[in-house]
């Protein structure tokens, strides 16, 4: 036989079975995308040595700083865009510091960025990159369905 407890649990479990299953087909949702009212226009310059590239060639170790301060410029706009992660560390005897370290990090996805301008200065290898958020919006809207409700029916 059921006792009365068991009896309650039963009906609380049947109950809340039927009612959370029904709230999946009860209604539809209609969304709309919504733009921006304006889009903020970033821009990062990255620079490399040409003399310190590990090369005996002079052409490569100029090729090789492009790369590098294209990667340089790069950094500083995920930097720009995602923030950047600071670890610190700092330890202490005898009210003495004994060391202190910090680590930083930047993660990311650039998409859209163009370089304006790639010049050697002296022995410097500097490169220009513009990130305009309109273009990373297109993309954005392109290759994924970010929507915002536009109505709701109940049925």
């Amino acid at each position: 036989m059921i006792n009365s407890l068991q009896k309650v649990a039963l009906l609380g479990i049947t109950i809340l079975t039927l009612t959370s299953c029904s709230t999946i087909y009860d209604k539809h949702v209609q969304w709309q995308t919504i733009k921006p009212e304006s889009f903020p226009v970033i821009t990062a310059i990255g620079q490399a040595p040409i003399s310190l590239q590990k090369s005996n060639n002079e052409t490569q170790r100029m090729l090789m700083a492009i790369n590098a301060s294209k990667i340089a410029a790069y950094a500083e706009l995920a930097e720009q865009v995602y923030g950047q992660q600071i670890n610190s560390s700092t330890s202490m005897s005898n009210l003495i510091l004994n060391d202190q370290e910090f680590k930083t990090s930047v993660q990311g996805v650039i998409r859209g960025a163009k370089v304006i301008k790639s010049y050697p200065v002296g022995d410097t290898y500097t490169t220009e990159l513009h990130l305009d958020f309109k273009d990373v919006y297109e993309l954005y809207i392109a290759s994924s369905h970010h929507k915002e409700i536009k109505e709701v029916r109940y049925y």
